[in-house]
């Protein structure tokens, strides 16, 4: 079995989804070229293209606006933020909006947002918050927080093959752990 560290685990969980579904497309700030904060989309613009890999604005708002209307027009984004910190700036678009939408009406809403969250690192007061349960009491939303590589590449496949939103968060301190990687089409299952 291959290894790989966490980081290229999501990486590859990506590249892997994005070649199975042309309909898969990637957007954050500074995740083209630069490859996000964190070096996690680093080359994908390379393979895809900047239609499907682009950078945003700074402005968590838009990028969940943007995620929703693509996700409720057929598409699957996954959006990045790059601190889980910041994506109550757009809590009310993901909890109002996103989360209800297909209850409401009735269609999909296929779309991930990526956000690298968790304390314990020193990197100061905006960037070391454990946001994950903020969002655990609403009914719409799926949460996933992956704690090994295998794990990571799995659950962000199949989180994007999800037709509901998913949140899926990525401890900071786990991006470089390595682990082996199970080949083929490894998914994990949500809820296991």
């Amino acid at each position: 079995m291959p290894v790989m560290s966490y980081g290229e685990a999501i990486r590859d969980g990506l590249r892997q989804s994005m070649r199975r579904d042309e309909n898969v497309y990637i957007f954050g700030e500074d995740i083209a070229e630069y490859g996000g904060v964190y070096g996690i989309t680093k080359g994908l613009v390379q393979e895809f293209g900047k239609r499907r890999v682009k950078n945003t604005p700074l402005s968590e708002g838009a990028i969940i606006g943007e995620a929703v209307g693509a996700a409720i027009a057929g598409l699957r984004p996954v959006a990045e933020i790059q601190f889980s910190d910041f994506m109550t700036t757009a809590f009310s678009t993901l909890v109002d909006v996103a989360a209800p939408y297909r209850f409401r009406l009735g269609t999909k809403v296929p779309m991930v947002v990526r956000a690298p969250s968790g304390g314990g690192m020193r990197i100061g007061p905006y960037h070391s918050k454990c946001t994950e349960a903020w969002y655990f009491h609403v009914p719409g939303l799926k949460i996933v927080v992956p704690s090994t590589p295998a794990d990571a590449k799995g659950l962000m496949k199949t989180a994007i093959r999800e037709d509901d939103p998913v949140l899926f968060f990525e401890h900071r301190s786990l991006f470089g752990i390595r682990g082996e990687i199970p080949e083929g089409d490894h998914l994990v299952p949500l809820g296991v």
